[in-house]
């Protein structure tokens, strides 16, 4: 039987400890980092003239769904039992919710340099040094909800909009396609400020810290809030079983701004030798549960 992702609120003090040992222990090995690192490799703008298969493209959900599998599978070659739990940003919107917590991802960062000093990914607790995309600190940062400019989780209702759109994606596949479920859960906007960002995006703001760019998996919390947007996409696909599941069906013309620059269905979605076509049901490889 395929293994079950659980709401993270409904985990066990075991079952939490299980997956924090099994993080911690790739990160011993140095695996995590190569986690954060490809993360980086592949976080690419809609300004770069290169392929874009991570962020602000069609291929967003089924790159970041491979992406979960492949970190998933090297924490059970630690712990066979262990799965990615998956945060519900829409109902735990607090920052003394259940993620929060000193036994699973410890809470905000202090004032004065936003270093998270609680739970195992603490520095000072002696597991978690920041070796990938460093900047100011190699300690883990985070600004749980902006205490000084408060910022908002997106709601049920936001993210019942974005599921409401029967397409897939619209040209031209960026940032700045007005409509389309993945741009709309992605989260990118024409507007400014705070306003700009929606559901998968505002999240990251919301956290701070290493969540707000390119190194956001240095912070173990992108896999719970990632768990989450991916079941999101199926519970689009569940909606919408007439629409087509993954938008372009062929890769944009030569004459096209995003010819060689966003993936079709059957393109391979680099690092792997992988595409949007074989990642579009996940029911064989895992399951979501409450």
């Amino acid at each position: 039987m395929a293994p079950t992702r659980r709401n993270q609120s409904g985990l066990t003090r075991a079952e939490r400890r299980r997956f924090v040992d099994a993080v911690l222990k790739l990160k011993r090995r140095g695996e995590y980092d190569d986690f954060v690192r490809t993360h980086i490799d592949h976080y690419v703008s809609d300004g770069e003239d290169r392929l874009r298969v991570a962020h602000m493209c069609p291929s967003f959900f089924p790159w970041h769904r491979r992406f979960l599998l492949e970190f998933e599978r090297a924490l059970q070659r630690t712990d066979a039992g262990v799965t990615i739990p998956y945060w519900d940003w829409t109902k735990d919107r607090g920052t003394r919710a259940a993620p929060w917590g000193a036994d699973l991802l410890g809470g905000t960062g202090r004032a004065s340099d936003r270093q998270v000093m609680t739970g195992p990914f603490a520095r000072r607790n002696g597991h978690w040094t920041i070796r990938a995309g460093v900047t100011d600190g190699d300690f883990l940062t985070r600004d749980l909800g902006r205490a000084h400019d408060p910022l908002a989780l997106p709601t049920a209702r936001d993210v019942a909009e974005a599921i409401a759109d029967p397409l897939y994606d619209v040209p031209p596949y960026d940032s700045t396609s007005s409509g389309g479920f993945r741009n709309r859960l992605e989260g990118w906007t024409p507007a400014r400020g705070d306003a700009r960002y929606r559901n998968h995006n505002r999240v990251h703001r919301w956290v701070g810290g290493h969540m707000l760019g390119g190194a956001s998996v240095n912070d173990p919390v992108f896999w719970l809030h990632h768990a989450f947007v991916d079941l999101l996409w199926d519970r689009w696909q569940r909606r919408h079983p007439r629409s087509a599941p993954y938008l372009p069906a062929e890769p944009p013309g030569p004459g096209s701004a995003q010819y060689r620059r966003v993936v079709a269905r059957q393109e391979r979605m680099p690092p792997w030798d992988a595409r949007p076509g074989d990642l579009l049901g996940h029911q064989r490889l895992y399951r979501y549960g409450d």
